[in-house]
């Protein structure tokens, strides 16, 4: 049914994982912002990936796909479709062999490449509620997604063949989701992992965390304080240092300046988060990150309405642009890739 298309050789080829990164002992607080546009055309990027060798992935509306090489600067872009169906990706992610891409709406279509480099549909879900927003892998052999409830609970996705198959988790073996609570695809970062462990954060009229401890087999959620109780309002995007230290982010999209109850930290694993500089610089964002190599103490906030840092876990904030980008990748403490309504841009912090 579906007409797959070649990936880009460079992804057949890829050699992928996360980058690591060490903490310069001596490296103060970042003091400035460098935006280096590298990609312009016309599509909406909710989703980056970077790759071992440094590559830059997105994914993004209309079917269109690229990759970065970072050391020759050079694009490869094509555009998938099934069918006469070009679908619009908002979630994307890879293992040390694959590449995978998830779209929105109805029908989900969940692409892997193949043993001879194609794009192969791997799962498949069609019904009227059904809307995907985030994919992440523990490790080259388990991974999940998740998405908006098609029944009376989220729908959760979880491979653990490396993506060859998914397994749709029952609502029998979920906590039941309240009505109207849902999730934002504003970043593919409504999932965070560490570890065993996997979160997930909820908007509109309850947001809360839903967690798990072992990679899916059982779950439990949390309340968090955040603005809720309306379709808009709620978590945006949330990370994790490490097992305990955690972070969430959001507001509400049609408020962009809003900045009450929009921000939360946690430090016991996500089972209670204390709202911080609350009424108060950053509002509205969709997508945070913790930089890595710091002890989990430092963040960058990303938005349409521009980037934020915090030094201190996110009690206090600066504004280091007004530029706008709906989601960041870090490759190390000083350089980042972001993405946004019809760019992608490297990102070099000054310390």
């Amino acid at each position: 049914m579906y007409r797959s298309v070649v990936l880009f050789s460079l992804l057949a080829l890829m050699s992928c994982g996360e980058k690591s990164a060490e903490k310069n002992e001596k490296s103060g607080p970042v003091t400035g912002i460098t935006v280096e546009p590298i990609y312009n055309d016309t599509v909406s990027i909710r989703t980056l990936d970077i790759l071992n060798d440094g590559s830059v992935a997105f994914a993004g509306n209309d079917g269109k796909y690229g990759l970065y090489n970072t050391k020759t600067q050079v694009w490869s872009t094509n555009i998938l479709k099934a069918d006469t169906l070009a679908p619009s990706f908002r979630a994307i992610a890879h293992t040390a062999s694959d590449f995978f891409m998830l779209s929105i709406a109805n029908p989900a279509l969940l692409y892997k490449t193949g043993d001879d480099g194609q794009m192969q549909v791997v799962y498949e879900e069609v019904g009227p509620k059904v809307f995907y927003d985030s994919m992440k892998f523990w490790d080259d052999k388990e991974g999940i997604a998740m998405g908006d409830p098609t029944e009376s609970c989220l729908s959760i996705l979880i491979t653990r063949d490396g993506g060859s198959s998914w397994e749709k988790v029952s609502c029998e073996n979920l906590p039941e989701t309240a009505e109207g609570e849902a999730a934002f695809a504003a970043s593919n970062t409504n999932i965070a992992v560490q570890g065993d462990d996997a979160w997930i954060i909820t908007g509109g009229m309850k947001s809360r965390v839903f967690h798990t401890g072992d990679r899916g087999e059982n779950w439990e959620v949390f309340e968090t304080p955040l603005k809720q109780g309306e379709p808009t309002f709620g978590g945006y995007s949330i990370d994790f240092y490490d097992e305990q230290i955690g972070f969430i982010i959001g507001g509400d999209y049609l408020n962009p300046e809003g900045n009450t109850r929009n921000k939360a930290l946690s430090t016991d694993g996500g089972k209670t988060w204390t709202l911080v500089a609350d009424g108060k610089e950053p509002n509205h964002r969709s997508c945070v990150k913790f930089v890595p190599g710091h002890d989990g103490s430092e963040l960058i906030a990303t938005g349409a309405n521009g980037i934020s840092y915090s030094k201190d876990q996110g009690k206090n904030w600066t504004k280091l642009t007004d530029e706008g980008f709906y989601v960041m990748q870090f490759v190390n403490d000083t350089l980042a890739y972001a993405a946004g309504a019809n760019r992608v841009a490297k990102l070099k912090f000054s310390r």
